[in-house]
């Protein structure tokens, strides 16, 4: 009966603490425009590439992933791949619309360039910051209508300088 008694007790204690929790910060429309399927063109630190992106929302839909998939034109060999993932971050302004972005990013260098990222909703897109020993990678997603510009550069203090930059379409998803 006190087994009973004290699990009961337990059971009550934590479902009256998840009703407490504040609901997780929206994900901006900006971030959440992605949705669907993208492909393109790029260029790498002078690399030419090939690029698509499937983006989609997860977790009850608080998140939303990207995974990005790109190979060298040069050499169909010379494979990347990304797998992203944003949230919205602290208290929507007075307007209610929420601004704050924050992400992961994984790719296939492994874990040990894993990094965490914050940032905000801009104008038709968002900036988010990932912060690497040598340098911040600061990502700048711009999009109008069907077209998307995603590009990257590496900041260090005020100096800034290209390292991606990537012209996309909406596009099928694959079945």
């Amino acid at each position: 009966m006190r087994l009973a008694s004290v699990s009961f007790l337990v059971l009550a204690t934590a479902g009256a603490a998840r009703a407490e929790d504040p609901p997780p910060a929206p994900v901006p429309a900006e971030v959440r425009a992605l949705k669907g399927c993208w492909r393109g063109v790029g260029d790498v630190m002078g690399k030419a590439v090939e690029i698509t992106l499937a983006a989609r929302p997860v977790a009850l839909g608080t998140m939303l992933t990207v995974d990005a998939d790109s190979r060298a034109k040069a050499d169909p060999k010379d494979r990347y791949a990304a797998h992203l993932v944003f949230g919205g971050r602290g208290a929507p302004p007075q307007d209610g619309q929420p601004t704050g972005v924050s992400g992961f990013w994984s790719d296939s260098f492994g874990g040990d360039f894993t990094a965490v990222g914050q940032g905000a909703a801009q104008p038709s897109g968002f900036d988010i910051a990932y912060a690497y020993p040598d340098a911040s990678f600061v990502n700048r997603w711009r999009r109008d209508g069907d077209r998307l510009t995603w590009t990257i550069v590496a900041k260090s203090g005020a100096k800034e300088a290209p390292f991606a930059r990537y012209d996309l379409a909406r596009s099928a998803c694959p079945a």
